[in-house]
């Protein structure tokens, strides 16, 4: 009698039916226990594993379904991820960081049967649920869309695991969704045009959560969305398309703890024409703003400066500040002024003197409500399952641009 358990099957010899015992149905061979372990995993339980790099930290999440064992966030200071030249080079690095972090929490890796990574860097794309496949780990790796951004490191991580685990690989949502309006496009030089880049992940949970919270939703509401943290992206969201954003990790915007933001154009002519190009490159995401005036990219490190009464940080701080309000007031001229409410999100909204100045300053467009933080592991994890499910469909990776260029430019 055969005992009950987790079996695999050895294929017979020929597809007849045999009167030799020697070759009748196929017997079964019992798996080692750590085998069965496994596998148990895999047919009985979605394991996931999300992955979210950032500009500052590497965060992962386990989930096992809908239940999240852990999330674990790894902070990073600028000078610590500046000894690697691009975000691709930091490929080892984070895949140690990840190691380390389940090896703590006890997770077998094997266990893990769907990867999840944040996404960015390849071509603009439509937002929703993409695979993970070859085409797209290729273009995000080779910047295909014009920005190299740690967050593209979820997506190449995911792929590392997944072709050598096994399993499911998805991405939602990645930083350059494409949604723009076409007056967001345009700049006064023939050719060049503004580039969707975002904190899209992020601000469209949010942006959904408070719709909902409202009694309204994500489609029928118009929201400016502020993600304020190691990047700070603000973006006019309405009827739920990103019509308009400043574009981060390209120098546009607010600076932040790690980007330089928005600077006269002939000033970073001459600083260009001083450092260099790929000086100037690496302070747009990785080296500017706090990096540049203190070294670190250590929030917490310049709020105690401020906090002490130190002159120059108090001044940098409120400055950043005093930017993302003037990026805010922009935002609302792009919605026509009918706001349904400012959403500042991020881990720096937990600093009570950022939502602080901004009510101050931008109440009279909206509201100004505030959500500490973000939701991306939830979010991310959540998608995948709907799809796992069969509640949702992922789309594959196009390999080309939304944006293609106006009619005008193909004459």
């Amino acid at each position: 009698m055969a005992s009950a358990g987790i079996w695999q099957w050895t294929p017979a010899s020929t597809g007849r039916p045999s009167t030799n015992r020697a070759h009748q149905a196929p017997r079964p061979t019992k798996l080692p226990l750590t085998s069965r372990c496994l596998l148990c995993y895999h047919l009985l339980v979605h394991r996931l594993l999300i992955i979210n790099p950032g500009s500052t930290s590497t965060k992962i999440s386990v989930y096992d379904d809908d239940k999240c064992l852990f999330t674990e966030s790894v902070f990073h200071d600028a000078p610590e991820l500046l000894r690697y030249p691009t975000a691709n080079d930091q490929m080892p690095f984070r895949t140690a960081v990840i190691m380390d972090i389940l090896k703590r929490h006890d997770i077998d890796i094997k266990t893990i049967n769907v990867w999840v990574g944040r996404g960015g860097c390849a071509y603009s794309q439509k937002s929703g649920v993409m695979e993970i496949d070859k085409a797209l780990v290729e273009d995000t790796a080779a910047d295909k869309g014009g920005s190299d951004h740690p967050a593209k490191l979820g997506v190449m991580l995911a792929y590392q695991f997944g072709t050598k685990y096994g399993g499911a690989m998805y991405t939602l949502n990645p930083t350059n969704v494409d949604e723009l309006c076409p007056y967001a496009r345009i700049t006064g030089i023939k050719g060049v045009y503004r580039r969707a880049q975002t904190h899209v992940l992020n601000q469209k949970a949010v942006a959904k959560i408070h719709a909902k919270s409202i009694g309204k939703t994500y489609e029928t509401c118009s929201f400016i969305v502020c993600h304020i943290d190691g990047g700070i992206t603000v973006t006019a969201h309405k009827n739920g398309k990103m019509i308009d954003s400043t574009e981060g990790a390209g120098g546009d915007g607010p600076f932040t703890p790690t980007r330089l933001g928005s600077i006269p154009v002939m000033e970073i002519a001459n600083f260009a024409q001083e450092h260099g190009t790929e000086v100037l490159k690496t302070m747009c995401s990785r080296s500017g703003g706090f990096v540049s005036h203190f070294g670190t990219s250590d929030a917490r490190k310049v709020h105690a400066m401020k906090e002490n009464g130190d002159e120059k940080a108090t001044l940098i701080w409120d400055a950043m500040v005093y930017q993302i309000c003037k990026s805010i007031g922009a935002m609302a001229a792009v919605l026509d002024g009918h706001v349904d409410a400012i959403i500042l999100t991020g881990g720096l909204v937990r600093y009570d003197d950022i939502p602080a100045m901004i009510k101050t300053k931008c109440s009279f467009i909206a509201p100004v409500v505030t959500y500490p933080g973000e939701v991306e592991q939830q979010e991310l994890a959540g998608a995948a399952l709907d799809v796992l499910r069969g509640k949702e469909k992922a789309f594959r990776y196009t390999g080309k641009p939304v944006f293609q260029g106006f009619a005008w430019d193909r004459d």
